[in-house]
């Protein structure tokens, strides 16, 4: 059930008992976690927090700890799944659910004892059926209804009655059928589409708020979650806007102008402006990163040696020494990285990339240098799936909570090297792609496999960069063939995973076309592998990452050419 009042039904309940907080492994997720972590410690709640990384973590986890707690806040996880039947708790237990993953399952949405799901206030559900119309409450009352009828017949003659019964049971059985057509038709409909509602952060943030507890540092975890979902493309651009314009007034709020005199050196100041969506610019050369984002790199045609002389001919017209642009932007001279937004913005839609800006969010600790939102969620996403030899997940998880904390500098420092490397790595293999012509179409959709044994494969078998790689990809290859038939299919890539197990990650992501937030291949996917009993496992929270055997890949892929002609 939906909470509307999570101050008195859930908070004043979980801060007398021990909660167990499950937390997935996205941006989002994580700055949630980080506000609900500083609310629980200046009200002294115990709690505790644990990783998850798939839906079958959760029954484990919940057989750990259920002797000792029964109650379990789970944040971006769990509300698509039917989780009293996943997990089979007690009945003593309830389930918080924070989850911006949509569709929410609707028995959870309709459980009013175990399942409480919180909501930002003013959120509309209107895709969600009615009760009546998903569950079977009909057959009670055509039983009343044929009680009442039988009754009336009593006096009737016997073979009269028998008539009437067996009309009234078949016309029964076809309003049964009936309804069960038009549910299994409804709940096709309401499932067809996987796709992201408010972020968790920003619900968590006005949640502290209403509660008169927010500040600066839990404001910086709300937009550095809100922006995770516009960089991931979970949300529009419109919807991204008008969320960030809420975050906005807070800013204003909490962040009254000061003179710099009386500015503490430990104080965080926030902003809200445009800024260049160009990958970690900052942090980076400027050269280096126009060659790495995706939108320059693909308006560009950097695979090409006509589209790396129309860099060239780009920075010029923004007056920048090409040897200015190629070290560290920190050590360009200082008018000209004052000044670069200012350029760039005039000369953008000259060479096409009008869209470059982009309404940001920019955080500054004291006098140090500034971050961008952006950069935080590259940053933090590149530890979460960093696939170094040894490191664990969990291992990964504290890493990258220590990134979002501002008094580890040099962790966040080592995050951001590890994003840019995980950056190249993206646009190295996309460049591949293109170069040895290795995106072809296989009827309604496009497929690319990163062969095994490439250099850096194993870094693509994770949820998050194997998404941006898809993305970035479909993008370079409509670009690159210039070709209408490219803009209009969806997309589907393969990942070596498990050489033990014979397994490849696969993702799909919709054509460029269309509204790239509502994603149709996890039902497609779903229905697949019930169709060929692939060999497929769909463990993790974005439906449209699935595990598949190798073997089982080609009969899987004729199975979606079917269901998607």
């Amino acid at each position: 059930m939906f909470i509307e009042r999570p101050k008195e039904e859930v908070y004043d309940i979980v801060s007398k008992e021990r909660v167990l907080i499950l937390v997935s492994l996205d941006v989002d997720a994580l700055c949630s976690c980080k506000i609900l972590q500083w609310l629980f410690q200046r009200d002294h709640v115990q709690y505790t927090i644990v990783p998850i990384d798939a839906f079958t973590d959760l029954k484990t986890i919940y057989q750990e700890h259920e002797e000792q707690i029964k109650h379990f806040i789970l944040v971006n996880c769990g509300g698509t799944i039917n989780l009293i039947d996943a997990i089979n708790p007690s009945e003593d237990v309830v389930f918080y659910i924070l989850d911006s993953h949509r569709p929410l399952d609707l028995d959870n949405v309709y459980n009013q004892d175990q399942v409480k799901i919180i909501i930002k206030e003013g959120d509309t559900f209107d895709e969600i059926p009615d009760f009546d119309k998903v569950f079977d409450t009909q057959e009670d009352v055509g039983s009343e209804d044929d009680d009442e009828e039988n009754a009336s017949n009593d006096e009737e003659p016997s073979s009269k009655r028998q008539r009437t019964g067996e009309d009234s049971y078949l016309s029964r059985r076809a309003r049964k059928r009936k309804w069960e057509s038009e549910r299994d038709k409804l709940l096709f409909e309401y499932y067809e589409y996987t796709f992201h509602g408010t972020s968790s952060a920003v619900v968590m943030y006005e949640f502290a708020w209403k509660m008169s507890k927010d500040n600066n540092d839990l404001l910086w975890w709300a937009t550095i979650g809100l922006t995770e979902q516009y960089m991931h493309e979970k949300i529009l651009r419109e919807t991204y806007i008008s969320n960030a314009s809420g975050l906005h007034e807070h800013i204003l709020r909490l962040n009254i102008n000061e003179d710099d005199s009386s500015f503490s050196i430990n104080c965080l100041r926030l902003s809200y402006e445009d800024d260049l969506n160009i990958a970690l610019y900052r942090h980076w050369s400027l050269f280096d990163s126009l060659c790495n984002t995706r939108y320059t790199a693909c308006r560009f045609r950097m695979w090409t040696m006509k589209g790396q002389k129309k860099l060239h001919d780009f920075l010029a017209n923004l007056g920048l020494p090409i040897i200015q642009c190629k070290q560290n932007f920190t050590s360009m001279d200082i008018k000209l990285r004052t000044d670069i937004k200012e350029l760039i913005d005039k000369h953008s839609k000259k060479f096409g990339i009008e869209d470059i800006s982009f309404p940001s969010f920019i955080a500054q600790y004291g006098f140090k240098n500034k971050f961008c939102a952006a950069d935080i969620v590259q940053a933090v996403s590149a530890t979460l799936e960093d696939q170094s030899d040894g490191r664990t997940y969990s291992d990964n998880f504290l890493e990258a909570l220590d990134v979002l904390s501002r008094n580890q500098a040099d962790k966040l420092q080592s995050a951001l090297d590890l994003a840019k490397r995980q950056t190249e790595a993206v646009v190295n293999q996309v460049r591949s792609f293109i170069d040895m012509h290795q995106v072809v179409c296989a009827g309604p959709f496009l497929y690319a496999h990163v062969q095994e044994g490439t250099p850096n494969a194993h870094q693509f078998a994770r949820p998050i960069i194997i998404k941006k790689l898809a993305q970035f990809t479909l993008n370079a290859y409509a670009v690159m063939t210039k070709s209408k038939k490219a803009s209009s299919l969806p997309f589907i890539l393969a990942v070596p995973n498990s050489t033990d197990a014979g397994t490849c990650l696969l993702t799909g992501i919709p054509p460029l076309g269309e509204d790239f937030t509502r994603n149709f291949f996890g039902a497609a996917f779903d229905q697949a592998a019930e169709k060929t009993k692939a060999r497929t496992t769909q463990d993790y929270f974005d439906p449209t990452v699935i595990d598949i055997k190798s073997e089982d890949r080609s009969k899987f892929f004729d199975a979606l050419s079917a269901l998607l002609v």
